[in-house]
């Protein structure tokens, strides 16, 4: 590791701090990640007090398991907290292209890749850290709420849905070496994004389609 990638990811740290961005992102997952376990919770309570039901009716909702509900916090993040990351990475690179401040940096004796590297590894180590403290906040209250949710579950989903995050935060950066204009970046990466959640959604049913079809084809007469 060279003193020039490490003073680049120190700066972005810092300027994340001076920023509060590890104050207001990890606020924002954590807000993310309880609002399906919380409002499943008092979805009764809150239809009784808006007196959206006759007299004398009642409303059963079934109770979902803890590890559904756990769910959902992922689910979350995989639309709003996805927007969120790519609102925060959008300038990274793009503002200080379009502000001059990359080439200053850049005359310096700072590779290329080592500029891009260390800003990547920043906005990782932020939006990770959010992720897990959301997360850990969303497996307190299934805890409080629904039941047990095995630990291990849910940093094995931690660790798994980081990639996903990790993957994410590379697509942002990317476009940011492409244009100078956030706005473009944003708008380039949720596309991408969308993108290739549309195939994978087509790619799945495809599969289950074919999976059906030989179950079928080899069920005994």
């Amino acid at each position: 590791m060279s003193m020039q990638w490490l003073t680049i990811y120190k700066k972005e740290c810092l300027e994340s701090a001076r920023n509060y961005r590890w104050v207001w992102v990890p606020l924002v997952f954590i807000l993310f990640c309880i609002m399906d376990p919380l409002t499943t919770y008092y979805l009764p309570q809150i239809l009784e007090s808006t007196g959206g039901l006759p007299d004398g009716a009642t409303f059963n909702i079934p109770t979902p398991p803890a590890p559904n509900v756990f769910m959902m916090s992922i689910s979350q993040i995989n639309t709003l907290g996805v927007l969120v990351i790519a609102l925060i990475t959008m300038g990274t690179i793009a503002g200080e292209r379009k502000s001059g401040v990359a080439e200053l940096i850049l005359v310096k004796p700072v590779s290329y890749s080592a500029y891009v590297t260390a800003k990547w590894a920043a906005h990782v180590s932020l939006v990770l850290l959010s992720v897990f403290v959301g997360l850990m906040a969303s497996w307190y209250y299934v805890q409080l709420l629904f039941g047990d949710v095995s630990f291990i579950h849910v940093i094995s989903s931690a660790a798994f849905y980081g990639l996903y995050i990790i993957f994410v935060i590379s697509i942002s950066l990317f476009m940011n070496t492409w244009t100078k204009i956030p706005g473009l970046v944003l708008f380039l990466t949720i596309s991408v994004i969308l993108i290739l959640n549309l195939i994978t959604s087509i790619f799945l049913t495809f599969w289950n389609g074919v999976l059906q079809a030989l179950s079928l084809n080899f069920q005994p007469c």
